[in-house]
């Protein structure tokens, strides 16, 4: 996933709202999103080539988000699959502070990785770019491939259309956040990050929705947990069909509801 913004416990009624996209090359194989277990306690998508996942949350509100950390001269092609840290914390029962700490002592061995874990009482922030996992406090968070709230041009203009739809409201309606997380919107060249990649690819990856012939947004998803802890989870999956024109379906599960 290479897009999150979340709400915590800043909008009425909710304890967590997420908004994200997910960008991937569009040939690497991928499960849409489902129910992970027997027991239907745990919902997620699934990376069929790494065996992991990007974003999941399960019935008991252990929650779990990576980004990449964009650093093209850095990536090892054989490192550890990130997404197989989600799937370790999601079927696992560390709390989300404790599972951290552990994983500071690996993280070394990924490529480079923003994650988000919660769980009933708390959530966190780390990146294997910083020497220690960080409490969140309740606010408005946006993250992409560099560190948290880092100001690119899409994590400041996601903020500032989402805010008013995610914090701003008693109603979350997952159906207006879809349509921001499709905002195409080009940033001038002179704003755009420069992380090694080229300018040509900075510019396909400066907006919110990424549409390339080969690489672009295969998803966006919208998680909504109440105070009473009901969990709706939306998935709007993209085919890219007949020279790019593209079908979307639409996927909503529940938890706890």
């Amino acid at each position: 996933m290479c897009l999150l913004f979340f709400s915590y416990k800043t909008t009425p009624g909710y304890r967590l709202v997420v908004a994200a996209n997910r960008d991937e090359f569009l040939a690497r194989p991928t499960a849409r999103l489902g129910y992970l277990d027997r027991e239907k306690t745990i919902l997620a998508g699934r990376d069929l080539q790494g065996g992991g996942t990007w974003l999941g949350i399960t019935a008991g509100l252990r929650f779990a988000a990576i980004t990449n950390y964009r650093e093209s001269a850095a990536t090892r092609p054989d490192a550890p699959s990130r997404g197989e840290i989600l799937m370790d914390y999601l079927t696992g029962e560390m709390a989300a502070g404790e599972y951290m700490q552990a994983l500071v002592m690996k993280a070394p061995a990924y490529n480079g990785f923003n994650l988000i874990l919660g769980d009933a009482r708390e959530l966190y922030y780390y990146s294997n770019k910083i020497s220690s996992p960080r409490l969140l406090s309740p606010g408005f968070y946006g993250l992409s491939n560099h560190l948290l709230d880092t100001p690119w041009p899409k994590v400041q203009r996601g903020k500032e259309l989402l805010r008013p739809h995610m914090v701003e409201t008693d109603h979350v309606d997952a159906s207006s956040l879809f349509g921001f997380l499709a905002d195409s919107q080009r940033p001038p060249d002179h704003q755009l990050p420069e992380t090694g990649v080229g300018l040509a690819w900075e510019r396909l990856l400066g907006t919110i929705f990424i549409d390339g012939a080969n690489y672009g947004t295969r998803s966006s998803a919208v998680i909504t947990v109440t105070d009473a802890g009901a969990i709706e989870f939306t998935e709007k999956t993209l085919h890219r069909q007949n020279d790019r024109e593209t079908r979307s379906e639409l996927v909503r599960l529940t938890l706890n509801d």
